[in-house]
């Protein structure tokens, strides 16, 4: 078995050529700052999408979007802020993205994508 560490690096793999293949450019994976990380950093339609990605290999830990609490979405916005002001870019055009991956490596993997949830 894929260590957790592992599993979940693959889902922001996943994710991320999710992202590409609809489009989206694709500017930073793994952004850190002593608020947190954002796993994937965007730019669609001339707007900056910051994604938090969920991968589970499975249900019993309930589904991935559960993972992704209020405290988690307000700790999010203060780093897509961040970056911002971090490369001067004008924080107006930039929108919250949540990424569910249900799978495993060498199979192909569930992915929802839920847009703007914050």
């Amino acid at each position: 078995m894929a260590r957790k560490d592992d599993i979940g690096r693959w889902g922001e793999a996943v994710a991320a050529d999710y992202l590409a293949q609809r489009g989206y450019e694709i500017l930073e994976k793994n952004w850190r700052h002593s608020l947190g990380e954002i796993d994937i950093i965007a730019r669609s339609n001339g707007r900056l999408v910051f994604a938090e990605v969920k991968t589970r290999t499975g249900r019993g830990y309930g589904h991935p979007f559960e993972a992704i609490t209020t405290t988690k979405l307000d700790r999010l916005r203060r780093l897509a802020l961040a970056w911002c002001r971090q490369h001067e870019i004008s924080p107006r055009q930039i929108r919250i993205d949540a990424i569910a991956v249900l799978g495993v490596p060498d199979r192909t993997p569930n992915i929802e994508h839920l847009t703007g949830v914050y």
